[in-house]
């Protein structure tokens, strides 16, 4: 298939789930909170992501909504931002998880969180990550698996982020989520069993052609002769959310540039970002 093939529709990666749907007056209630009651939002894993991601916590060991640093917690607790946010307390309680942390997170307009494994650095367990879209858009997906995956509002959606994956909001309006991170237990395997269909939430990105891929590391060179290292960056890192690629092969192609351009220590810096990005060299 080439760059120029028509994408069509498949069926969800392993990875994702869509799950049960949230009844219309509840989510009218999340969507209102979410755009009205948050402030003094956070931007937190810099590394991650173009600047555009900003998180605050509803549920962790701190009590404190702009600690948003994701570790265990068998025990958390609400912060301040949750008690003002009663429709959000109805729906975990709801659910009946067993929260390891929950927090909000908004994806603004023009926003990349570049392809990554999350839970890496924690401890061994049995953890699962669900999200509730509660204000989006059709410019705002997830990559996984070489497919892009449209999370629509409405229901609860099921997440294992330990597969490579990014996520773009491309024209806004800002995405909004809220995101729990849980340990397993019957209440999850519940949750995780009314697996549903979603029509179009999903599409086959297509395999890069050759020469239209040497045509971007190409354009890329360019940038970076001219002193635009981050503008080159872009344009490599982008390419995870146009094709379906390789595991990690945008950090190699950012390597590889650097390593023509005889720069080893951006070369090196690029072979250790992606490690930190994907668990791995």
């Amino acid at each position: 298939m080439t760059v120029t093939a028509l994408a069509t529709s498949a069926t969800l990666p392993t990875e994702v789930a869509a799950l049960r749907p949230i009844d219309s007056g509840l989510m009218e209630r999340l969507r209102h909170e979410a755009l009205t009651v948050p402030s003094d939002w956070v931007v937190e894993y810099g590394d991650y992501q173009n600047g555009g991601w900003h998180t605050l916590s509803l549920l962790n060991d701190t009590g404190d909504a702009q600690d948003v640093t994701i570790r265990d917690c068998p025990n958390p607790i609400a912060t301040s931002l949750l008690t003002d946010m009663p429709g959000v307390r109805d729906l975990l309680a709801e659910l009946g998880l067993r929260c390891m942390w929950a927090r909000l997170a908004r994806l603004g307009a023009g926003a990349f969180l570049w392809e990554h494994r999350d839970y890496g650095e924690l401890a061994d367990a049995e953890r699962h990550r669900v999200h509730v879209p509660l204000v989006t858009n059709s410019s705002a997906y997830l990559i996984l698996g070489g497919t892009k995956v449209h999370m629509s509002d409405g229901r609860v959606w099921r997440l294992t982020p330990t597969s490579p994956h990014g996520v773009c909001n491309r024209f806004g309006p800002d995405r909004i989520h809220l995101i729990i991170d849980c340990y397993a237990d019957a209440a999850f395997d519940a949750l995780n069993a009314s697996v549903d269909t979603v029509a179009d939430a999903v599409t086959m990105l297509p395999a890069p052609d050759v020469q239209e891929l040497e045509e971007h590391v190409a354009t890329a060179t360019g940038l970076a002769e001219l002193g635009y290292d981050g503008a080159a960056e872009t344009t490599l890192l982008e390419l995870f959310y146009r094709y379906a690629l390789a595991e990690g092969q945008v950090y190699d192609l950012i390597t590889a540039m650097y390593t023509a351009l005889h720069r080893a220590e951006d070369a090196e810096r690029w072979r250790v970002k992606k490690a930190t990005m994907l668990g791995h060299s």
